[in-house]
């Protein structure tokens, strides 16, 4: 048995590059594509905030350019950083979006896969609520598998790979606690 959400059992991207049924909170970190460059790559990265922690809004203030800096010490490190992703999954399965994937979102930095660099103007970014030293939950994968299908069926979507495969040395997510085995064989 999945733990699917009302209106997400089948995931379906829109042709403005949204998901059907995910809520939607949006971030001013975003630009366009360059031209004639189709999607090709989706990353999974793994994010929390303050680090280790889960729950709370602070990602989605994050993405949304309203983290209160005051508000943890490390928030303080990160204030002037400028990112989003197109999605994030919280640890409960919620899928939220903030870009739309026909839009280049700021998720992958410095970046490389298969020879081409700025894997931003590529890829679509999800962010798991997770970090490197805890074990994802079963609804993030479920919805991971369900919304990786969905992309798949909008966009050319050659490779699936983590943050840490296109900056390597750099990052290390979604960590040694993702089981790409387990999500590949649900992805199909």
């Amino acid at each position: 048995m999945t733990h699917a959400e009302p209106g997400l059992a089948e995931a379906e991207i829109d042709i403005s590059g949204f998901l059907k049924g995910a809520r939607f909170v949006p971030s001013p970190n975003f630009d366009e594509r360059p031209p004639e460059e189709p999607v090709s790559l989706l990353v999974v990265h793994a994010i929390s905030l303050p680090p280790q922690q889960f729950g709370g809004d602070e990602v989605l203030d994050f993405f949304a350019n309203r983290l209160d800096p005051g508000a943890h010490p490390f928030f303080d490190t990160i204030k002037d950083l400028r990112v989003s992703a197109h999605f994030y999954i919280r640890r409960s399965g919620e899928i939220v979006q903030f870009v739309s994937c026909n839009l280049r979102a700021w998720h992958a930095g410095q970046s490389e896969w298969k020879g081409r660099e700025r894997c931003n103007d590529f890829a679509i970014g999800v962010e798991l609520e997770g970090s490197d030293y805890v074990p994802f939950e079963d609804a993030q994968y479920d919805s991971l598998a369900r919304l990786a299908r969905a992309v798949r069926a909008a966009y050319p979507i050659e490779d699936i790979v983590g943050h840490a495969d296109i900056a390597p040395g750099r990052k290390t997510d979604p960590g040694p606690c993702f089981d790409w085995a387990r999500f590949r064989a649900m992805v199909g």
